[in-house]
């Protein structure tokens, strides 16, 4: 008798399940692979669907409630074309149902499907369109496209996994009208873990890094890969670092203040660069105030310790090139986060107050401490500032016994919120969430500091424009904040609609704007006075952000599409001129920043400048790769690229290096401006494709452990500073320099809250920034 034969099935289940003889979900990866935080999920073969519950049939329904998950096809997928390959549906239309699978409510039914279904991140025999394949290279594996329609709104979501370094980024598209065309379709926002970014958010740069990103994740398949491992322990390191840094909640302010020179040098750096911009305090008060600190035959008041300790903080920032102050600034932070934190509310609804709540935002960006919150907790600021009526003007309400002193700390304090509304929203990615029907306060007067007195009855008229004040440049940046209230809305409310044209009107009125406020502060130069070289670079830095900001959704179209050539031109020229108004001399050639305050904010801080100049590097380094491509074949000799493009490359490895040796702990930004370097060489010595995944690697794996050597340096450091803490080593032993005892004797105990604040630092928004 002939001997049963065995039927051969194919293996579904990926190779670990498989030798764990347990049940898997054939998801990329799949679900045990994710629970035992396995490196990577490897298939012998393709997985297959999963085996409906019920029968086949096309669902029937209201198209509000219906969603089409469309396959994944490595080849045509690219994160360089957020646009959907397929054309856009309207109404009652239907995508064709081929390779979908329709979704309603929470049940999943299989929809009518070819004889050949497949699923997230199977690979796909049928080639490509040529429609279709837009990518300019390889994008990423496990990749999937998710579409939602109504009745006048298709979305389309692609989602990118990246499980070997954070959770997945998820980038949606909308397309709105008929007539609009698929070039003109651009990622409207991304979801990350549980935090949705608007258009302005660099997070969105991530899409042109599509070819790196999946190299770098081939690379990683071994879960025992070098960098893989390094990865980790520089990650491990941070959290330690971060932990050793942070003290304890809640942290009730106390007396101690560094020496007399160490203050009076960062309160300097705070007069001569935040202070300059933003308008928060009334110098010659302050003064008066800060002098009584150092008498010792007066109890300072403890509310003003509080701020001037979130001014030290905000200064520390600029004080050296090392950061060497961050212990104490982060400190500094956390009491006054204690303080504000106490359950007194009326009693807080005043000037003073309201300048320590919004110097505390500002230091919070400066030290790195919950900045990515700082809009979330910018609003309670800006109803706190409405409740008090400062957005209202006093000549409005009728307030006649209001003194010149109050009625123009009021206008500045409006001033600096508006401001850091406008911040606040395009690093957040968050709307604005104000209009300008909503207040009437007027700009500021163009006052010195010094005609603002307390005395009723003082009818002074400001200065005139081209008289140079303390308040000018805010006065300045103020006229341009219509302009730039609407690029923020235009890139992150939700009933913006981001077309071509709107960017160009934008663009063209964002100009003339600033070209009016040029001339403004050029006129200036003529006066007596004339506004410092820093406070100019960093209204440059402001607007150059805005117009970055404004065209780098069109980027990635404007690489294929001559249509879109202006935006290309636009986003890199500003990119450019970003860079070099922060650093004038190159990192790559001097890194000597002994007398430029701005270039240590811009290595030291955490505001604005570290998340645009992410963005810029990505905008140049793809600007490169493309011309380097472009040039291929063109000439017979060697491929001549901008030298200023170059540099500027060059630079970005140079500052992040430095962000990491003064105080930043996420070592990511470094692996990718090194990885980011090294693709481009490759690019431009024309390597193939399996030579250029090792040069990359073996360029990302020296990078990494270089970082590592840092962060285990920094470490130790630290912890031989808590040790020699704990014998009653003085600070001025362990090198900081710090006379921490100033004599003061305040009972400080009722400051501290028992409301506990969770002082936690958020989890890294992304694998680039923490």
């Amino acid at each position: 008798m002939e001997p049963e034969r065995r039927r051969r099935r194919p293996a579904v289940s990926c190779i670990l399940c498989r030798r764990r003889k347990i049940r898997c979900n054939r998801e990329t990866p799949c679900s045990n692979c994710a629970k035992s935080k396995n490196a990577t999920c490897v298939y012998r073969d393709p997985p297959r669907p999963p085996r409906p519950d019920g029968p086949l049939h096309p669902l029937v329904g209201d198209a509000s409630q219906t969603v089409q998950i469309q396959t994944s096809e490595p080849a045509a997928m690219s994160l360089l074309t957020p646009a959907s390959s397929e054309p856009t549906h309207h109404g009652s239309s239907r995508p064709p149902p081929q390779h979908t699978t329709a979704l309603t409510g929470s049940t999943a039914t299989s929809a009518a499907a070819s004889p050949s279904p497949r699923t997230y991140g199977q690979p796909s025999s049928r080639r490509p369109a040529p429609e279709q394949a837009v990518s300019s290279g390889p994008s990423p594996a496990n990749t999937a496209s998710v579409s939602t329609f109504t009745r006048d709104t298709h979305v389309e979501t692609k989602t990118l996994h990246l499980s070997d370094f954070t959770a997945n980024y998820h980038l949606h598209t909308e397309h709105r009208s008929a007539g609009q065309s698929q070039s003109q379709v651009v990622t409207k926002c991304v979801t990350h873990k549980t935090r949705l970014f608007g258009q302005s958010h660099w997070v969105n740069a991530v899409g042109l890094l599509s070819d790196m990103i999946e190299l770098i994740q081939r690379s990683l398949r071994d879960p025992m890969s070098k960098l893989l491992v390094m990865e980790r322990r520089c990650k491990s390191l941070a959290k330690v670092i971060k932990a050793r840094r942070r003290p304890p909640w809640p942290c009730p302010p106390t007396p101690e203040l560094p020496g007399r020179l160490v203050c009076d040098a960062l309160v300097e750096c705070y007069l001569d660069t935040s202070e300059a911009i933003f308008r928060v305090l009334h110098v010659p008060s302050f003064r008066r105030d800060y002098e009584a600190v150092w008498d010792p035959s007066r109890d300072p008041d403890p509310a003003f310790l509080v701020q001037l300790k979130l001014v030290l903080a905000i200064g520390a920032a600029a004080y050296d090139s090392t950061f060497s102050l961050r212990p104490y600034a982060i400190r500094w932070v956390y009491e006054a986060q204690t303080w504000l934190s106490e359950p007194e509310f009326k009693s807080r609804l005043d000037i003073p107050a309201l300048q320590t709540s919004i110097l505390l935002l500002m230091a919070r960006e400066a030290t790195g401490v919950g900045e990515e919150m700082v809009w979330a907790t910018l609003g309670t600021t800006v109803r706190i500032a409405m409740y008090m009526g400062l957005h209202r003007d006093t000549a409005g309400l009728g307030l006649v016994t209001v003194t010149l002193l109050v009625a123009e700390m009021r206008r500045r304090l409006w001033n600096t919120i508006l401001e850091l509304m406008l911040h606040s929203s395009l690093t957040s990615g968050a709307p604005p969430l104000i209009t300008l029907d909503e207040f009437d306060t007027k700009p500021p007067g163009n006052f010195d500091d010094d005609q603002l007195t307390d005395q009723e009855g003082d009818d002074l008229t400001p200065r005139p424009d081209e008289h140079f004040t303390q308040t000018t440049i805010a006065i300045a940046l103020r006229s341009t904040f219509p302009q730039r209230l609407a690029v923020a809305k235009h890139l992150n409310d939700l009933s913006s609609r981001p077309t071509y044209s709107e960017t160009l009107k934008l663009d063209a009125e964002l100009r003339e704007a600033y070209r009016t406020l040029t001339h403004t502060l050029q006129a200036c130069k003529s006066a007596p006075r004339s506004p410092s070289e820093l406070g100019l670079r960093t209204v440059d830095l402001i607007l150059r952000w805005f117009f970055i900001a404004l065209h780098f959704p069109f980027f990635a179209p404007a690489l294929r599409e001559a249509e879109f050539a202006f935006s290309r031109r636009a986003a890199v020229e500003n990119a450019l001129r970003f860079w070099r108004t922060a650093f004038p001399h190159p990192l790559s050639l001097s890194d000597d920043l002994a007398d430029d305050r701005l270039g240590r904010i811009a290595i030291n801080g955490s505001g604005f400048f570290r998340t645009t100049a992410v963005r810029a590097l990505v905008g140049i380094a793809i600007e490169l790769q493309t011309l380097a491509r472009e040039e291929q074949g063109l000439s017979l000799g060697p491929v001549e690229l901008r030298p200023d493009l170059l540099l500027a490359m060059e630079d970005f490895t140079v500052w992040a290096w430095k962000s990491l040796e003064t105080g930043q702990t996420n070592a990511k930004c470094y692996l990718v401006a090194a990885v980011i370097r090294a693709q481009f060489e490759a690019v431009r010595q024309g390597l193939s494709h399996e030579d250029t995944e090792a040069f990359v690697f073996k360029e990302a794996e020296a990078a990494e452990e270089r970082a590592l050597g840092l962060l285990e340096a920094i470490e130790a450091s630290g912890r031989q500073t808590q040790e020699d803490a704990v014998l009653g080593v003085g600070v001025d032993d362990v090198g900081h320099g710090l006379d921490l005892t100033t004599g003061l004797s305040v009972d400080w105990n009722y400051l501290a809250s028992d409301a506990m604040f969770s002082s936690m630092e958020m989890d890294p928004m992304s694998w680039v920034l923490q």
